[in-house]
């Protein structure tokens, strides 16, 4: 039975997902972790990936490592995404993994981004219109849109929570004028979208993974997201939950039951990216999906290691 180990090098967190494959091709999750290594801290904007981050990185990837070799993976693939693509240091980083952990990563670019994104999301079988996938990284944000046959229209930008975080956080609560400021730059960084948006007319929005996880798991307490494929995320909750998080302090989110650490103010980040698509699409429904990039990935492997995956 072969087993393959996806690594998603994202901005904030690292991820690890093992899995065996089936005769049909059915995949076995085997083992999953992430660490919140925060690799776009400090400097994200200046495309500098600071030392106490890059090592972090490194020591996270030594110990992804080591459960590779545990398992007994025969394949791995690491797929670096906005942090490292765009950093000045982003090759040193990739150089210095091979040499301390034995893992060889591959920098990918936005548009194959979107692509692992849309393999991971329609495995769920969630997609069941016209519909956007939306999926919001620490370094750049990624939109498909799509139907349940085919993906229309792909596009990555450098949206991601961190970037805006960086950029236009600088109050507590944030206040009226920060909120313009990161409206208007979504405004004048997303013409492709809202024309892409104009032309499909998606009806339904899909989150993958990360932010709209939390959502949910917040919406709805007694789920348990590690078990699901997907969810729907009721829409008049989601905007009372919003509000919640952008009217918030940062002391008053961090005492919030269900948000991680890593979250806490770039949950401010994710609803205001959220609301904004809401606003220029009209669209009504939402749901999560918890596959994303990683399980991509992995069906990606399967594909090219001549196994089924429907």
């Amino acid at each position: 039975m072969m087993k393959a180990a996806a690594i998603d090098l994202g901005t904030n967190t690292f991820h690890l997902i093992i899995a065996a494959y089936g005769s049909s091709g059915d995949l076995d999750i085997l083992y999953k972790t992430n660490q919140p290594v925060r690799l776009g801290e400090g400097r994200l904007n200046e495309n500098i990936i600071i030392p106490e981050a890059f090592e972090r990185g490194l020591v996270a990837l030594e110990q992804f490592a080591e459960e590779i070799r545990k398992y007994g993976v025969t394949t791995v693939r690491a797929t670096a995404t906005s942090a490292v693509r765009s950093a000045a240091n982003g090759q040193d980083f990739v150089k210095a993994a091979k040499e301390r952990s034995g893992i060889t990563i591959t920098a990918i670019s936005g548009d194959e981004e979107a692509e692992y994104i849309f393999k991971g999301v329609k495995a769920t079988g969630v997609i069941d219109e016209t519909s956007l996938i939306m999926d919001i990284g620490g370094g750049s944000t990624e939109f498909i849109l799509c139907n349940e046959k085919e993906l229309l229209w792909k596009k990555s930008y450098d949206l991601g929570a961190a970037r805006l975080m960086q950029a236009y956080f600088h109050s507590d609560p944030i206040n009226n004028e920060d909120q313009l400021h990161i409206s208007t730059h979504l405004y004048t960084q997303t013409a492709t979208l809202r024309e892409a948006i104009t032309k499909h007319q998606p009806k339904h929005l899909i989150g993958s993974a990360g932010a709209f996880e939390t959502f949910a798991g917040m919406l709805e307490p007694e789920l348990n997201v590690k078990l699901l494929k997907s969810h729907p995320i009721h829409i008049d909750a989601y905007r009372h939950l919003s509000a919640t998080f952008i009217n918030s302090t940062h002391a008053e989110r961090a005492a919030m039951q269900g948000l991680i650490p890593l979250r806490v103010d770039m949950i401010v980040m994710a609803s205001l990216l959220t609301d904004y698509i809401l606003r220029i699409s009209g669209i009504q429904r939402i749901s999560l999906s918890t596959y994303d990039l990683k399980m991509g990935v992995l069906y990606s492997i399967a594909e090219s290691e001549g196994g089924s995956t429907n």
